[in-house]
């Protein structure tokens, strides 16, 4: 169902409010197999990216199970949005993270799957690899991603761009490497060109600790240097914020 739309907001952009992370990510599940089905059937292929931390571990999980059978996994190529700068076997990579819970149960082919590099003794060698990976699948162009899966910061940050990063300001490159004030800081992110081009945007929000963060992000006067994930709202497809009644709150942006 379409959320009501405020000052400021794009008309292609949604906010839904489930009752929690298990009927959120059942909601974004059914929307995700849609997405991949019609480019596949438009296109041959889907390229979808990931993103980590707690919040999309539901989805993934229900994606490998009840979704299993409703997606071609062999004609769907994942990349990743960012990732943290840690062995591919660390508890704290997002590859690892997906590949558990969703990769290694469905039958995506292994040539479909390009995570981001992290065994360069140095990020930014990383990043320039990632940015082959992108051209040989998406040419010379931006890529256009068909979905892209993110999660929202207590901080304001979407992917591995936090408030105040040099990386914000980046256009000429589609993956960089960033110090973050997190850890571990070391980070490899997908640039915001690149998010904001994306076919399709899901945002997952969860948890009343999200709920400042979000409702700055989804006002009129947000401040997108101090909010990166503000930016999304220039998106040139749909955006789409999926967020649980605790990190709705009592938000009058959202609820209205």
């Amino acid at each position: 169902m379409r959320g009501p739309t405020y000052a400021g907001r794009v008309s292609h952009e949604e906010v839904r409010v489930s009752a929690d992370i298990g009927a959120l990510s059942l909601r974004v599940a059914e929307a995700a197999a849609t997405i991949i089905n019609d480019a596949v059937n438009s296109r041959g292929r889907c390229a979808v990216a990931l993103s980590g931390g707690g919040t999309p571990k539901a989805l993934y999980t229900l994606l490998a199970s009840r979704f299993r059978d409703a997606i071609p996994w062999t004609r769907v190529h994942v990349f990743w949005a960012d990732e943290r700068y840690v062995p591919a076997g660390d508890a704290r990579s997002n590859y690892t993270m997906a590949k558990e819970a969703l990769l290694d149960h469905v039958a995506c082919p292994a040539e479909n799957i390009h995570p981001m590099p992290t065994t360069f003794p140095l990020a930014e060698d990383a990043a320039r690899e990632y940015e082959r990976v992108l051209r040989g699948y998406f040419g010379a162009d931006v890529p256009r991603f068909d979905l892209i899966f993110l999660g929202l910061g207590e901080d304001g940050h979407t992917a591995s761009l936090f408030p105040q990063s040099p990386a914000l300001a980046e256009q000429a490159c589609t993956v960089v490497a960033v110090s973050a004030p997190a850890t571990p800081s070391t980070r490899l992110t997908l640039t915001m060109p690149v998010l904001t081009r994306a076919a399709h945007i899901h945002v997952l929000v969860a948890g009343a600790n999200k709920a400042s963060a979000l409702g700055q992000v989804l006002s009129a006067t947000a401040d997108p240097t101090l909010f990166p994930a503000a930016r999304l709202r220039s998106a040139e497809g749909t955006l789409t914020w999926w967020v649980d009644e605790d990190a709705a709150g009592s938000s009058s942006v959202i609820l209205g």
